[in-house]
């Protein structure tokens, strides 16, 4: 009796097991998702018509990671999860020039139609083209702005609080002194944002596609140090139907790639370089000189 309700038990166990390994499995690739961006679009004839089986490799020209896909019967093709950066598109088919597309800059959270057009020719010869920046979102209804790396490491921040450069997103106002998170803590900043007329308690702070708020008072957990941010999206209104959990904006922010070189940080009165803190020259001590014997 005692040796079969044992092996009940481990069969419960081995089932909440691999249902708790389901969920786990389930929510990775949301995150993923949230945290890169979507590459799409058509691969044309010069007549318009559509081009199947075209062969289609996106490189990041950062990393060197590649990419690749098959364009549909309808000449469509979809890169569904890309990190950011800057991209080059292949194209080849049978029976067309090779086209080339360099400078394709993919921001986190985003959504880019890139349609091509083949030449016919021989397979040997190349069309290369510098992509331009689109000046509108032709793929999702989503409203926001997308703080881009140059913003973020090279903008004077008085603080270094990364939740201050979500001002420049349209709508976005810091909240009132009597905000429900709006007192500083331990010289972090504001732990909110009032955006498109939500309050502060509503936005859905996201790190690498991760949750990043507190479930008790629904704020941000803690402020990632900036240095430490490539980039980050402000959806404010109309965002894709992937989110949830909040009413009000979506951030997503994307961490910086890692490299094998010491990076240094430098603001009053502290200095960093790696994990070395340098104090400046009036909190050194005195050297000490040492008198001659």
């Amino acid at each position: 009796m005692e040796r079969s309700q044992g092996t009940a038990l481990s069969k419960r166990s081995t089932v909440r097991v691999l249902v708790l390994l389901a969920l786990v499995l389930g929510m990775a690739w949301p995150a993923s998702a949230q945290s890169t961006a979507t590459l799409q679009g058509t691969v044309t004839d010069p007549a318009g018509a559509a081009v199947p089986n075209a062969k289609v490799v996106a490189t990041n020209q950062a990393t060197g990671v590649q990419s690749e896909t098959v364009s549909d019967s309808a000449g469509a093709y979809l890169f569904p999860s890309l990190s950011i950066g800057v991209y080059k598109l292949e194209v080849s088919a049978a029976g067309f020039q090779k086209f080339v597309l360099t400078g394709l800059k993919l921001e986190v959270a985003t959504a880019v139609a890139q349609n091509m057009q083949l030449t016919v020719g021989a397979a040997t010869e190349t069309v290369e083209i510098v992509a331009d920046a689109p000046l509108i979102d032709t793929v999702t209804t989503g409203l926001g702005q997308v703080i881009n790396d140059k913003t973020v490491q090279e903008i004077p921040l008085n603080g270094r609080h990364f939740t201050d450069l979500s001002l420049l997103t349209p709508g976005t106002v810091t909240p009132p002194a009597n905000g429900f998170l709006s007192a500083p803590l331990r010289g972090q900043g504001s732990f909110g944002i009032n955006t498109a007329g939500q309050r502060e308690d509503t936005t859905n702070w996201l790190v690498n596609g991760i949750n990043l708020n507190d479930p008790v008072q629904n704020q941000i957990t803690f402020q990632p140090p900036i240095d430490t941010l490539a980039e980050y999206k402000i959806d404010n209104s109309s965002f894709p139907a992937e989110y949830g959990r909040n009413s009000g904006a979506i951030v997503n922010l994307i961490s910086a790639a890692r490299s094998s070189r010491t990076k240094c940080s430098f603001s009053w009165p502290m200095k960093e370089c790696g994990s070395t803190k340098i104090l400046p020259p009036r909190q050194r001590s005195p050297a000490k000189i040492r008198e001659p014997e």
